[in-house]
């Protein structure tokens, strides 16, 4: 239940009133003072109580009994009828001769304020590799460049923002079983800046024991180009890619992401964009070694690599 900010009282204290007038024989007036409400009020809610259940000191619905005004069902039903057409609120207003305002109030009433909730839910998809290397999510994010003062992100201003300062391209790289995640900053996001971030990856990864088989990543520029084709072909990988227009495919790495932006890029106001930069490894460091992860029971990523040392090959 919703209280508003400044009510005076809630369920319980409604039922102490009722109790010390009924039961313990105190004057109304002694138990509004007590409650800090008027002697009205006090008379209202113990009337609403009168051979009632606790249930009758709940907040009742402000809506009225009778709406006058409101948009008939038949037109309620015919503006639903055109939205499940696929028509637009400004469409469906021109067509029906009715206001905007009234498509857009019986929309929102319905769900169906947004063309995307005429879809179906689609039911959550999770998966999980069983040894680690068998999949290696890849993705890459935009930072702005840190250009001697603190922009939006840390001041919440937007009109700190600078033009022509430029991006940050931020490659990393997340394990499917393990969580193990890798990262760079780098100039650009082109086909070979991506390919020679892959083939440290894949060496890191290595070095801790985890051989590296496929690979996925979203129909970006640089993992489309010929040049990261010729290092997937060099390194044996096979390449997976997420289906158009849908990031949760890729759903482990667009996480990691969201984490990384939130704990490293903008957790403190860095003095230039070197500076975040030469943070990284450390934040990584913590990240797989001593971090809780959600999906691993609060355990770090490292926790799940240890175990399966001796299987990988």
């Amino acid at each position: 239940m919703n209280l508003h900010s400044g009510a005076r009282t809630c369920p319980a204290s409604r039922a102490l009133l009722v109790t010390r007038v009924r039961q313990l024989g105190w004057t109304v007036t002694m138990a509004a003072e007590a409650a800090g409400i008027s002697r009205r009020t006090a008379h209202k809610w113990l009337a609403r109580f009168e051979g009632k259940e606790p249930a009758s000191l709940m907040d009742r619905s402000s809506r009225p009994r009778r709406s006058p005004q409101r948009t008939p069902s038949e037109w309620r039903e015919m503006i639903l009828l055109l939205r499940r057409n696929k028509m637009t609120g400004p469409q469906i207003a021109r067509q029906l001769k009715r206001p905007r305002a009234t498509v857009a109030r019986v929309l929102k009433r319905a769900g169906l304020e947004r063309l995307k909730n005429l879809e179906p839910v689609e039911p959550e998809n999770r998966y999980e590799h069983r040894r680690p290397g068998d999949l290696l999510h890849l993705d890459v994010k935009k930072l702005g460049r840190i250009s001697g003062f603190h922009g939006h992100r840390i001041t919440g201003n937007r009109r700190h923002s600078r033009k022509g300062a430029g991006w940050d391209y931020v490659h990393v790289a997340v394990d499917d079983a393990t969580r193990i995640a890798y990262a760079e900053v780098l100039r650009d996001e082109t086909g070979a800046t991506s390919a020679a971030f892959l083939a440290r990856a894949k060496a890191w990864y290595r070095a801790l024991g985890i051989r590296v088989r496929r690979i996925l990543t979203d129909n970006g520029t640089g993992y489309l180009n010929r040049r990261f084709a010729h290092e997937l072909e060099r390194l044996r990988l096979v390449h997976k890619r997420t289906r158009p227009y849908r990031p949760r495919t890729n759903g482990k790495a667009e996480r990691f992401i969201q984490t990384l932006i939130r704990e490293w890029a903008y957790a403190v106001p860095y003095l230039t964009s070197t500076a975040r930069a030469r943070v990284l490894p450390r934040w990584l460091r913590h990240y797989n070694q001593r971090r809780p992860h959600g999906s691993l029971d609060g355990l770090p990523p490292f926790s799940r690599l240890r175990p399966r040392l001796g299987t990988t090959s």
